[in-house]
Formats: C-alpha cells, sequence, structure tokens
C-alpha cells in the first residue's frame, strides 16, 4: 500500500479509509514534516467535527462546504489547495464559535499552541476539567496530565505536561484495548522547554480522536526520539 505526504490533510479529518489509516499512522512515525502538518491541521479538524448540527436554512453550512472540498481535493492529491482549505476551515469555525480561536489562523499559522500563556482555549479545558494524571515514562523529570471531554464526534483531550526539554517533537496518541493506536495531535517543543528552571510554563495542548472515550484504554506521549515520555491510563 502507497503512503502519500498529501494524505496527511484528508487523515486529519478522518476521511481514509481503515487500511489506509493504518498505513498512514505507520508512516507518521518515521515522517517528522508529516506529524509537523498535522500538528497545524488538528486543530482546525477538530473544530469542525465539533461543530454545532447543521441548520435547516436551505443553505450549505461553510465548515460543510469546505469539508467537501477538502474531500474533493484529496482525491486529487492537490497538497497546496488542502492546505489551503485547512485554514479556511480554521476562519470558518472561528466565525462559528463566536471570533474563538481554534488552532489555526487563515494562513496556516498557530493562533495559540504550545506555551501558550494567556489562559488559552487547551489551558483552560484542562483547569475546568478533571486531570488524570500520568505515568512517568523512560525520560526523567516529564509529569502531566489530561482531561477527557466526550462529544458526539468522539473525544476531546486536553493535555498538561512539565518537564519537556527542548528541541523536541512530540506526539499524543490514543491507544485501544485491542492495541489500535490513533494520533490526538503533535507538537514541538522549542529549546526553551517547558515546565523546566528558566522557562516554568507548562505545555497546553489539546486535540481529537474519533475513538469515544469507552474504547480508549490508554494515551501515550511520545518523543521523535521513540521514546514515551508519559502514559495516561483511563
Amino acid at each position: 500500500m502507497t503512503v502519500e505526504h498529501t494524505d496527511v490533510g484528508a487523515y486529519a479529518l478522518g476521511l481514509l479509509e481503515e487500511p489506509d489509516r493504518l498505513a498512514f499512522a505507520a508512516h507518521l512515525a518515521g515522517c517528522a514534516a508529516c506529524r509537523a502538518e498535522l500538528s497545524e491541521l488538528s486543530g482546525p479538524a477538530g473544530a469542525l467535527a465539533g461543530l454545532p448540527p447543521l441548520e435547516d436554512d436551505g443553505e450549505e453550512h461553510a465548515p460543510e462546504r469546505l469539508l467537501r472540498l477538502v474531500r474533493r481535493d484529496r482525491a486529487a492529491g492537490r497538497r497546496a489547495r488542502l492546505t489551503r482549505y485547512a485554514g479556511g476551515l480554521a476562519a470558518a469555525a472561528a466565525l462559528v464559535l463566536g471570533g474563538i480561536a481554534v488552532g489555526a489562523t487563515v494562513t496556516g499559522g498557530p493562533s495559540f499552541g504550545p506555551g501558550h500563556s494567556a489562559h488559552g482555549p487547551a489551558e483552560a479545558y484542562y483547569k475546568a476539567g478533571v486531570p488524570i494524571p500520568g505515568r512517568p515514562g523512560s525520560v526523567p523529570g516529564v509529569s502531566g496530565g489530561l482531561v477527557l471531554e466526550g462529544k458526539d464526534w468522539g473525544t476531546h483531550v486536553a493535555l498538561e505536561l512539565r518537564g519537556l526539554k527542548g528541541p523536541l517533537e512530540c506526539t499524543l496518541v490514543a491507544v485501544t484495548e485491542k492495541g489500535e493506536r490513533r494520533v490526538v495531535t503533535g507538537w514541538a517543543v522549542p529549546e526553551k522547554g517547558y515546565g523546566i528552571p528558566g522557562s516554568p510554563e507548562p505545555l497546553y495542548v489539546h486535540g481529537g480522536s474519533a475513538l469515544p472515550p469507552d474504547r480508549i484504554d490508554h494515551f501515550e506521549v511520545t518523543a521523535s526520539t521513540g521514546a514515551t515520555l508519559l502514559t495516561v491510563n483511563v
């Protein structure tokens, strides 16, 4: 089965068939470029999934129209247009949600992200919930937890991490009892790090999975080095 780098947008939006999804998930483990792009797209994709139902007003909802265009472009394999529509998804979702930033701007860059210190959505969601503490992995000093929120579309996750030293690329993965692995979100840790001396602010990120909470056995925070930084049993 051939894996295309252009599949990252379709993967983020849940458009891949099961064999393609599993193949692309395996591809992510060894492709830093796709992990970085997935991190940029996870905000718009999660926001689209969490929008309220379409009202019967005879007009096509903007995010639904954009999703249709993404599906068409995925079939054509046009990466440039797919990225542009992903930025449009963020803009449309921000309008529907009353101007609240949802993870990416129209230009595709993050409007809030790891280390955002102005009480952005990830931090707010985490502090409003009941955190589940994680079990440290193979990297000393890393600690944290996450908050789960069941949705009609799956599971929303808000994560807090401390003791991260950069530069490093990380991924949050949901794991089922059968061992299926689904990428929730990914991010880059800058050299200054998070939750360490000289940079005491924790890292806050969030993302979504199509898996409902009752199908998730645990979450893993993994690094591009192959190390497991944190495991959270749910």
